[in-house]
């Protein structure tokens, strides 16, 4: 238990420190784009970035050392993933929003209303609730159907999720976010499940569907992350990708897993869950002008 703690919470660090260095990346990659070839380029007839313009967010070496730290994040995460029950392994990773918000004061220079601060501390009061009443984590084998059904909603989210995005444009930041938090929130479940770790047996680990939901799940929620980081506010789109992340496989831990509180918290557990979960959504709601902030005062600083 202690030792999946320790990893959530230092995934947790790796993920929100390399979500606002992303945005950063994304949102510097944006004005010089702007800057050299009007503020109408690298944008789709929807408003929202085109891949040529995501490409090049992510190839700035802010993004690229984000990312790192995501892969470092991704590698705690899977762990923690193994070691906790995934109602409290995902949301103790979720909180990097926390880590990011603070982050973002300095690096995005960003200024958090009340209600964003209050919700922040409501989600740091939600983990400690979860910590207090998670018990053991349940087993890591699911049903075959399982693992083909995790790999057909991570096809489903990541490949509908690229097409309402594009066709929402600049407004599909939230949905962006959360829609990379379900892709998250996949690879979260495919590791706990994934066949072909103990013992380590290479031959079932290539052909389980849950490493293929992984993949799909990992880099399509990156990808739809960076959008929400190039369109929108970077905690906004942060708190609705905690959402995406924490209540899928919160449930499918608890349901099919066998993932439980100890005895006589689980009412414990449950509120902490749905605080956390209202807590993020807080942020995410709040957040949402912070883009157009930020920008303001960059262009002012500039001229």
């Amino acid at each position: 238990m202690i030792l999946g703690l320790v990893t959530a919470v230092a995934a947790s660090a790796c993920y929100g420190i390399g979500s606002v260095l992303q945005a950063v990346g994304s949102r510097r990659s944006a004005r010089e784009e702007a800057a050299a070839n009007g503020r109408s380029a690298g944008v789709t007839e929807h408003g929202g970035p085109n891949l040529s313009s995501t490409a090049k967010a992510a190839v700035t070496w802010e993004f690229i050392l984000g990312t790192v730290l995501d892969l470092i994040g991704f590698g705690l995460g899977a762990l923690a993933a193994r070691l906790l029950p995934l109602f409290l392994s995902q949301t103790i990773i979720s909180a990097n929003l926390v880590v990011t918000a603070v982050l973002s004061i300095k690096l995005l220079g960003i200024r958090l209303k009340r209600p964003e601060w209050a919700s922040i501390a409501i989600l740091c009061a939600a983990l400690i609730l979860l910590a207090v009443a998670a018990g053991p984590e349940g087993g890591h084998h699911a049903a075959m159907a399982v693992h083909w059904w995790l790999l057909g909603a991570s096809i489903a989210i990541i490949g509908g999720g690229a097409l309402i995005v594009r066709l929402l444009g600049a407004s599909g930041a939230i949905v962006a976010g959360l829609l990379s938090g379900l892709g998250f929130g996949a690879l979260g479940v495919g590791v706990r499940i994934l066949n072909g770790i103990e013992p380590f047996d290479l031959g079932k680990l290539v052909s389980d569907p849950a490493l293929y939901a992984i993949l799909i799940g990992g880099i399509g929620g990156m990808y739809l992350h960076t959008i929400a980081l190039q369109i929108g506010s970077v905690n906004g789109a942060t708190a609705a990708l905690v959402v995406g992340e924490t209540v899928i496989p919160g449930a499918v831990g608890v349901i099919w897993l066998g993932d439980s509180s100890r005895a006589g918290l689980g009412w414990l557990a449950a509120f902490g869950f749905v605080l956390a979960v209202i807590s993020a959504v807080g942020v995410a709601y709040y957040g949402q002008g912070e883009q157009d902030l930020s920008e303001e005062s960059e262009l002012t600083s500039v001229s």
